[in-house]
């Protein structure tokens, strides 16, 4: 298959939205850039289109899609019912990086939904992606636009790295502003529940509906066993070619353990990555050091870490130590990417 790519890192292109927008129509997949990661976007009524999303991605059939839409008339098709608290949150966060948990209508798919009775939707903050949506039919299912288990692409050559010759198209709209997935959040229970961390913090979203939000506890972990409501809820994902382990714990310590382990992997021959912030690079010596930024900046945090996963699987880093960024709004999504990425391992001191 001969993947073409659109540069629209100037804003839309009314030809090419036209033909992404067909191909969409007709099946085909195409890769698109939102505020948040690259999405791989197909038909989120058509089966098929959704199956084929599966098979580009090697994605397990029961981790659900996200359906995206660019107009909130279109969300009524495609629901049982809209609670009080999916209008709420609409009306403060949408178009933007947030992802409600509804009963899905007859309308959409089990193949869309991972066999689910339910279907998360969301609005994108972009405007190549809404024209695309629209253009499309106005239902776009998409997870992330990589290959599944590598970390989320953030440029369109990340998604070309991945999935070149396995999709129809990419279209390139720079590099994407957030760098993390949506927050997922559950609006079927009594109570509004976390799925998955993000841009839009428990805090905003509590004060936005006036009442407690809860965080589901398989945000933490890896189930092997549970049936995933939410992408990203049971497979390891996010995961560079190296072994990775989070290190935490007092901020001198962890600097400590870092160089310590590098210098011994210099010894033995073992490349070293580390992934660390602006204010703590300095003290780094003897194995391949990136920053993030600095500890003040939450965002250029989120916005690299994705990038600098996949740069040091080009560098054939064979080890990455990264410190934990306890950050105050973005720290818990940071980390759930993070923990993904290392399989859940961590290093305590």
């Amino acid at each position: 298959m001969n993947t073409l790519l659109f540069d629209m890192t100037g804003g839309p292109d009314p030809d090419g939205i036209r033909q992404a927008g067909t191909i969409i129509r007709q099946g085909g997949l195409v890769a698109f850039p939102t505020e948040t990661v690259y999405g791989l976007g197909g038909d989120a009524l058509r089966a098929d289109a959704s199956k084929k999303i599966y098979a580009a991605k090697g994605r397990p059939s029961d981790n659900p899609l996200i359906v995206h839409i660019a107009d909130m008339a279109h969300l009524p098709a495609i629901v049982s019912g809209i609670p009080d608290s999916a209008r709420v949150l609409a009306q403060h966060f949408w178009p933007g990086p947030l992802t409600m948990i509804l009963h899905k209508s007859a309308l959409v798919p089990k193949a869309t939904t991972g066999g689910l009775e339910t279907v998360a939707v969301r609005m994108p903050d972009h405007p190549v992606a809404l024209a695309l949506i629209r253009s499309g039919g106005g239902y776009i299912a998409a997870p992330s636009a990589n290959a599944s288990g590598r970390p989320s692409p953030t440029r369109a050559s990340h998604v070309m790295e991945d999935l070149n010759g396995r999709i129809d198209a990419v279209i390139d709209g720079g590099s994407v502003a957030i760098g993390l997935e949506s927050t997922i959040v559950d609006l079927t229970e009594d109570h509004p529940v976390i799925l998955r961390p993000g841009f839009i913090s428990r805090e905003m979203l509590q004060q936005a509906l006036g009442t407690d939000v809860g965080i589901d506890p398989g945000i933490a972990g890896i189930s092997a066993d549970a049936r995933p409501k939410a992408p990203g809820m049971k497979y390891r994902h996010y995961a560079p070619k190296a072994d990775l382990a989070v290190v935490e714990g007092d901020r001198e310590k962890v600097i400590a353990l870092i160089r310590e382990k590098t210098v011994s992997n210099l010894q033995a021959g073992i490349k070293t990555g580390i992934i660390t912030c602006l204010e703590d690079a300095a003290d780094y010596t003897g194995g391949v050091v990136r920053t993030l930024g600095s500890l003040r900046d939450e965002q250029q945090i989120a916005a690299g870490l994705f990038a600098v996963l996949r740069e040091f699987d080009q560098l054939d880093v064979t080890q990455i130590y990264s410190e934990a960024f306890d950050t105050p709004q973005l720290g818990q999504a940071i980390m759930n990417r993070l923990l993904k990425a290392a399989g859940g391992k961590v290093i305590h001191v």
